[in-house]
């Protein structure tokens, strides 16, 4: 009895580490993407993300701990285009054969939307340009439900098993999404054509889906942090026709946008810009709902 008590037990010793294991390991690179990953996979995934809001994804380091990550990784899931250029490319030289380009484990947001901002030739002398066009797709929503069915199913394909679950989890994830990009698009009618100052272009799809203008950029180039000469240059052009608001990220410095606000009475304001970037902004949903919201204050407050 005590024979067969014990092999019961060691029965379910050996099989609680399978069973932690049977979920699929999704390495994102950006919050946004573990996000939409964990409301697609739901239970059946564990999601880690490479970066926080408060990182610039272009520039971190492949530390040891993210290598790690990327080597039990099923799938990875970044924006790509260009944006981990730097690190990613390091994690998958250790990362396993079926999370390598051209495989269903790899998973790049921008290869499956209208990618804008495209350029036929790039030099050193224009900064930080990627040829691939702008790699920050998910400030627009539409994308993020295009990028949502690729996702469910790269996740059926993995994990066969559980491919009715991931479809029924995008057929309520979309219908809450369609709905809630009728409500934004509503709200945001009144800020068509309004004026915008950024810090980095990592708001273009923002921009391009609510139709709001770009008349300047703090940084003289891409990726070039703002010169005294540059400042003052918008400075001339801003106060005789000021722009209807200053974005920048949670990343990005805040001393150039609230110079030229102060001189300007431009607002300056920091959208959250993924997940995390503050309060409100702990799902996709909330996301969006607080970037609308900032930006209709800010326009109140003119």
């Amino acid at each position: 009895m005590h024979l067969r008590f014990s092999i019961f037990l060691l029965g379910l010793i050996c099989l609680a580490p399978f069973s932690a294991q049977a979920k699929v390991n999704v390495f994102a690179c950006e919050p946004e993407w573990a996000a939409l990953a964990d409301e697609i996979g739901g239970d059946r995934v564990k999601t880690v993300s490479a970066t926080h809001v408060r990182q610039d994804p272009h520039y971190i380091r492949a530390r040891p701990s993210l290598i790690a990550k990327a080597r039990r990784a099923d799938l990875i899931f970044c924006s790509g285009a260009g944006l981990e250029v730097g690190w990613l490319p390091i994690l998958l030289q250790k990362a396993g054969a079926d999370v390598q380009p051209g495989e269903i484990g790899y998973l790049m947001a921008s290869d499956h939307v209208r990618v804008l901002e495209k350029q036929e030739q790039v030099d050193r002398s224009m900064g930080d340009v990627h040829p691939e066009g702008n790699p920050h797709v998910h400030l627009n929503p539409h994308n993020v439900l295009l990028v949502a069915e690729v996702l469910t199913a790269r996740l059926a394909e993995i994990d066969a098993q559980n491919a009715s679950f991931y479809q029924a989890q995008l057929v309520a994830f979309r219908i809450n999404w369609q709905a809630a990009i009728t409500r934004w698009e509503t709200q945001a009618q009144s800020l068509k054509g309004a004026t915008i100052v950024v810090h980095h272009k990592g708001f273009s799809y923002l921009l391009d889906w609510l139709d709001l203008q770009l008349v300047a950029s703090l940084e003289p180039k891409p990726g070039i942090p703002p010169t005294t000469a540059h400042l003052e240059g918008l400075l001339q052009q801003l106060t005789p026709n000021p722009a209807h608001v200053i974005l920048r990220s949670p990343y990005e410095p805040k001393d150039a946008s609230l110079w030229l606000s102060a001189r300007t009475n431009i607002p300056a304001l920091e959208l959250p810009y993924t997940i995390g970037g503050n309060a409100q902004s702990t799902t996709l949903i909330g996301l969006f709902d607080s970037t609308l919201s900032l930006l209709k204050d800010a326009q109140h407050d003119e």
